[in-house]
């Protein structure tokens, strides 16, 4: 066995973690939580950065494959530590307690603020097709919460079958409207009057290969759910990978459909331009549609960021990280504590976006951005540093060339951190003082709620 049962731990949690999910959940949660508005939005900057149509797709090709690469160190440690809570529950094995909290604490730092502005996204969306414009998009974006807790409260299944219905949906829309951009032909007006390409620059081309990272996110969705999964030794490898190559040809092919319509010299100065090819081909009214598909990802993120949260948020508490009510599991599979504190959490970054603009804004958008980066380049450390003290542990997925895909996963990741923290400095100086907010809180941890725990 991989690890003790997470019963036997000295958490004293009521009630456990149902084990309800199979494969098809495993890659629901691995598309849903990758497929988002950054492939609508993204192919403009990615066709700045690369010009050429073919080196376009390549380099969403290469992204995929990227991404594949840098999943095997995590997807390793999922395999062979198959607890719930996501990244916290690997590092704390791999690498040790302050250093799991630590990447517990900047994981759950990234999903309250991701999770509030894509909710505000899901406002913004819902209010473009008419629907609550009288109520502030905040309001808005609290009411996606509402029904995200809703949903979860009812129980596991519930939770569960609302994410494959939602990634089943965005799926099937996404490719439909891949399918009616390669039929159609174009405006040949509208082709005729674009402008040339842009000449190429390694700025942009930098800024292109981080739009598709951020493109890529959310590939690691199933390792939260391990011990919800039926043989996750076997189905989170399946589900990850599996996942990863769907969403990889998924897009590939949106963005030699938006090619197929879109002149490269137009689309470099589009903002949706998923939204904009399909107004070229289908009139004015295509944009409803593209909205619709917008409101359908980002609802169906919303509500699975809430369900990882909810169990990084569990797995933390029932370590005797966090207030042991916090552990507590209901009849019907949900940590219920837990999904109250998620809620009011992010609900409380909504209220605050709300009556934030400016400068700042933009700061606490993009505040937990480089968080991935130190997550998933510590997760490739704790690999490579599990295979060395536990070389004899079970690993049912072992990753191939070892150690070369984690020695990548962290260059890159270093090099993407490095990039970020120097031409963002001033949300740079606000990420490092949220993540020192670990040190104490670790403190805290360790002196009540671990002793709490232990009675």
């Amino acid at each position: 066995m991989a690890d003790s049962d997470p019963m036997t731990d000295a958490h004293h949690a009521r009630g456990r973690l149902l084990r309800i999910f199979g494969l098809g959940f495993g890659l629901a949660v691995v598309i849903g939580g990758t497929i988002g508005s950054g492939i609508l939005r993204n192919p403009s900057v990615v066709a700045a950065g690369f010009i050429d149509p073919k080196l376009i797709l390549l380099a969403w090709l290469a992204g995929g494959l990227f991404v594949a690469i840098d999943a095997m160190p995590t997807v390793e440690l999922g395999a062979a530590i198959p607890l719930s809570g996501g990244p916290y529950s690997l590092a704390v094995r791999a690498i040790g307690p302050f250093t799991g909290f630590f990447v517990g604490w900047a994981d759950w730092l990234q999903l309250v603020m991701s999770t509030g502005f894509i909710s505000v996204a899901f406002g913004q969306y819902v209010q473009r097709l008419g629907f609550f414009s009288e109520l502030p998009t905040g309001a808005v974006a609290i009411g996606l919460l509402l029904g995200c807790g809703a949903l979860n409260w009812i129980g596991a299944r519930v939770g569960g079958a609302s994410q494959n219905i939602g990634s089943a949906l965005k799926a099937l829309v996404l490719v439909a409207l891949v399918a009616t951009l390669f039929i159609a032909h174009g405006n040949a007006a509208a082709v005729a009057a674009a402008p040339p390409p842009p000449l190429f620059t390694w700025v942009a081309a930098a800024v292109a290969l981080r739009a598709i990272y951020g493109a890529y996110g959310g590939w690691q969705a199933a390792v939260y759910f391990s011990e919800e999964v039926h043989e996750p030794e076997r189905n989170i490898a399946r589900a990850t990978f599996a996942g990863i190559a769907l969403v990889t040809a998924l897009y590939v092919l949106v963005n030699a459909a938006v090619l197929h319509v879109v002149p490269v010299g137009l689309l470099v100065s589009s903002t949706l331009a998923v939204s904009d090819a399909a107004t070229m081909v289908l009139g004015a009214n295509s944009g409803a549609v593209v909205t619709v598909l917008a409101i359908i990802c980002v609802a169906t993120i919303a509500n699975l960021q809430v369900m990882e949260h909810v169990r990084t948020t569990y797995a933390m508490a029932r370590k005797g990280m966090l207030p042991p009510g916090l552990a507590t599991v209901s009849a019907s599979g949900t940590p219920r504590a837990a999904l109250v504190v998620v809620i009011v959490s992010i609900s409380l970054v909504v209220t605050g976006a709300s009556f934030i603009k400016g400068g700042l804004y933009e700061v606490l958008l993009n505040l937990y951005a480089p968080n991935i980066m130190i997550i998933f380049l510590l997760l490739s450390y704790g690999a490579l540093r599990l295979r060395r003290i536990e070389p004899n542990l079970y690993r049912p997925y072992r990753m191939p060339f070892y150690p070369i895909p984690a020695l990548i996963s962290i260059a890159v990741n270093a090099i993407l951190l490095l990039l970020f923290l120097s031409t963002d400095l001033v949300t740079s100086i606000w990420s490092v003082v949220f993540l020192a907010a670990a040190v104490p809180l670790y403190a805290l941890g360790r002196s009540r709620w671990r002793t709490e725990n232990a009675r």
